[in-house]
């Protein structure tokens, strides 16, 4: 089963949280977006959440549920 990726995304002033492309919620700040991330991609496994910064790079990423690394064979 493939995994939903969840994004922490910076958006003008604001922060967004997204699953893959399609926008779920606006945040004044960017713990705000982690912390709301963090709960969905928890409740909703297999999933991966990757927090960007300020300008676009990513900062970190979390995964939840089965983690397939290392990989057999």
């Amino acid at each position: 089963m493939a995994r939903t990726r969840y994004r922490v995304v910076p958006s003008g002033s604001t922060w967004q949280l997204r699953r893959e492309q399609e926008r779920l919620s606006d945040y004044n700040y960017k713990y705000e977006a982690v912390e709301a991330g963090q709960r969905i991609a928890r409740a909703n496994p297999p999933s991966q959440l990757i927090i960007h910064n300020a300008d676009g790079t990513i900062e970190k990423e979390y995964t939840y549920g089965d983690d397939p690394y290392p990989p057999k064979g």
